[in-house]
């Protein structure tokens, strides 16, 4: 077994294969850019290189610079986690010619399964069924036309290089397909340095079923079972589980056999990820779709229900052994489920967030694990990826494991970055993934009933309660605790607490509090909801504003500038709230409507127009990118370009003007 192993990623995965490290006694050496110099990687690691400024380009993607800092700390071997280098053969060739063990597939299989078209092909002739698709690499965009024609509407384009959904596009509509091409070919290039695209048939209502495998120097390949990947958005996944509730027994042995299959034709060696492409009505119809020649970002769920260490069993297979499993021997118990949380904005498309950290609590112990590379105090930018921790729960079954993740969820508080937290509950929630109807487009098809409207009450009673009716933190000493207003009582649980609150026009509601856990937290529980209790911790308070948390979300409720605008007070035993200023509402309401801001920080990627251009109303104008994400800025109506502030390669901050596009008279009459 090595001694000293290189993490070359950073982040939630880093600190993940350091944990793994530090139980097998092994030394970890972490990289960091000038952006993570104080991140959670860099302090639990036993020792740090830094390999160069923010910019991943110049830092986590330049190999020499890794592989110096490789050569400088003494380390055998490099474990490259997910993202960035994983799967890049170059960089694992460069391992092995430096002499160092690359922890994954040899480079000819990371080139093989790399580049889709040569897998599918290779894949095809070891008898594993795939979707039909375009044959033949570097096609034109002329080609791609053509064979998207041949197949029928709707297809997918996908990148030949990436993974991760970077890239693809579902086109429906074959006058836009050129466009979509061109889109795609765009983020490709910038995504993994290659603009080669394929085309499939579009599979409606398809459900995403990966199959983790195993393999050996010595020739031995096993199937762990599967993970049910369906819930996505943008081709992202944001909820994975194990195993699927669609498999049967026979079915989960003939897609488990034809993964093993696929990976003894490219001469696989390690972990990797077989994924198909499943019709829900139809699940012995798998399609092979792609092999991930790496680790997961959803691998724990398969830990937890098999029991086994998959960082673990990449260092040993990596040092040489045998896998010390065979297939007989591996047994799925119980059920796993994970959700990944973002810096993002459910309330504005999902677009990427920033912020610094300024309080951290992430669940943990018992059936809770939570894999995250956060901190307090550490700033979150739109330089990499918006993942922050994943949050993973096993119960005994399906509907406990949903319970528990739920809870999880809402005991995971990031106050500072606007993240996806509630909107990960809420889609816990939804029916049809209560039920297990699951399938690739039920994210986006539903996406409304999934954003909240408005803001809930229990909010509302929360700023209440906790601007004119929490306790204030105990005095150090003896404090007599029958003074103490917090619920205390003599040997038991604090006693419920029973308020009324009313939003102006409405009648009152009636919501219980008790105090919790620290001394600015009460629980909540809006009687009439049929809800479970939620959480409220307060952030800040002054005499003007109080600053609170619940359910995922940061709002922040401001007093009015008049004594007639009050918006907290008492009418008999009723609290009321007249106005509300959630934090996660970033507005531009300085802009007006020939106004186009930045929808998050980020950089101009590409400008199409220039001052004094006629534009369309919907036209495409510009696009800002930000954590591999592009924005598309179009016009808000038809008119002409009067200012434009930007040009390729600008950095920009959220809601700064890009251009103006000033209404003809006929469109403003």
């Amino acid at each position: 077994m090595f001694s000293t192993v290189l993490v070359a990623n950073r982040g939630e995965i880093a600190v993940r294969v350091i944990r793994t490290l530090r139980e097998l006694g092994i030394r970890s050496v972490a990289v960091f850019s000038d952006a993570d110099a104080d991140a959670r990687h860099v302090r639990e690691a036993d020792t740090a290189v830094r390999i160069g400024p923010a910019a991943a380009a110049e830092s986590y993607l330049s190999v020499e610079r890794l592989l110096d800092a490789a050569k400088r700390t003494g380390a055998e071997a490099v474990h490259p986690g997910y993202g960035f280098l994983a799967e890049n053969a170059a960089f694992a060739q460069a391992c092995t010619e430096a002499g160092l063990a690359f922890i994954g597939p040899p480079a000819s299989a990371i080139s093989l399964m790399g580049d889709k078209i040569r897998a599918k092909e290779t894949v095809k002739a070891a008898g594993v069924p795939v979707v039909p698709g375009s044959s033949g690499s570097g096609l034109t965009d002329a080609e791609l036309v053509a064979a998207a024609s041949e197949i029928g509407m709707p297809v997918l384009l996908k990148p030949s290089a990436g993974g991760g959904g970077k890239g693809m596009r579902l086109v429906r509509d074959e006058a836009v397909l050129a466009e979509e091409i061109a889109a795609a070919r765009r983020e490709a290039r910038s995504s993994f340095g290659d603009d080669t695209l394929l085309v499939e048939r579009w599979v409606d209502r398809p459900r995403h079923i990966e199959i983790q495998v195993l393999a050996d120097a010595h020739g031995n390949v096993v199937h762990l079972g599967e993970r049910e990947c369906s819930l996505q958005r943008r081709h992202q996944k944001v909820i994975e589980e194990a195993p699927s509730v669609l498999l049967d027994e026979k079915t989960r042995a003939a897609m488990g056999a034809a993964a093993v299959d696929a990976a003894r034709s490219c001469g696989y060696v390690g972990a990797g990820t077989v994924e198909f492409i499943v019709p829900g009505g139809d699940p012995s119809s798998y399609y092979f779709m792609e092999m991930n020649t790496r680790l997961q970002v959803e691998h724990p769920v398969t830990e937890l229900i098999t029991g086994l260490d998959l960082v673990e069993l990449q260092l040993r297979v990596a040092s040489g052994e045998a896998l010390p499993v065979t297939q007989d021997d591996i047994r799925l118990t119980g059920h796993a489920i994970e959700a990944r949380v973002c810096a993002e904005d459910p309330a504005r498309g999902f677009l990427p967030s920033g912020g610094t950290v300024l309080a951290l609590s992430e669940p943990s112990g018992g059936a809770v694990r939570t894999d995250s590379g956060l901190t307090a105090g550490v700033p979150v930018g739109s330089t990499y990826d918006p993942m922050l921790s994943k949050v993973i729960v096993h119960g005994p079954d399906r509907p406990a494991a949903l319970r528990m993740l739920r809870a999880a969820l809402a005991d995971t508080v990031i106050l500072g970055v606007q993240t996806n937290a509630g909107f990960l509950r809420r889609l816990l929630a939804h029916p049809d993934v209560v039920s297990g109807d699951l399938d690739t487009g039920l994210v986006e098809r539903d996406l409304p009933s999934l954003l909240p409207e408005g803001v809930p009450g229990e909010v509302y009673a929360a700023a209440a309660l906790l601007e004119g009716a929490a306790p204030e933190p105990r005095a150090t000493g003896w404090v007599d605790p029958f003074d103490a207003a917090d619920g205390w009582r003599l040997g038991g649980t604090p006693a419920w607490t029973v308020h009324h609150f009313r939003l102006p026009g409405q009648d009152p509601v009636e919501v219980r509090t008790r105090q919790v856990g620290a001394e600015q937290d009460i629980l909540l529980d809006a009687v009439d909801s049929g809800a479970a209790p939620a959480r409220a911790r307060i952030v800040s308070r002054t005499p003007d504003t109080v600053t609170l948390e619940l359910d995922g979300l940061t709002h922040r409720f401001t007093h009015a500038a008049s004594p007639e605008g009050t918006w907290l007070g008492r009418d008999a035993d009723s609290w009321h709230v007249q106005r509300h200023d959630p934090v996660s509402a970033h507005g531009t309401a300085s802009a007006g409507a020939d106004t186009l801001a930045a929808p998050m920080p980020g950089t101009v990627t590409v400008v199409k127009v220039a001052v004094g251009d006629k534009v369309s109303a919907g036209q495409s104008l510009l696009v800002v990118e930000a954590m591999k994400m592009e924005h598309v800025i179009s016009a808000p109506h038809a008119g002409t370009v009067t200012e434009l502030d930007v040009s390729p390669g600008t950095t920009v901050a959220m809601d700064q003007v890009l251009a103006v596009v000033t209404a003809d008279e006929e469109e403003g009459a």
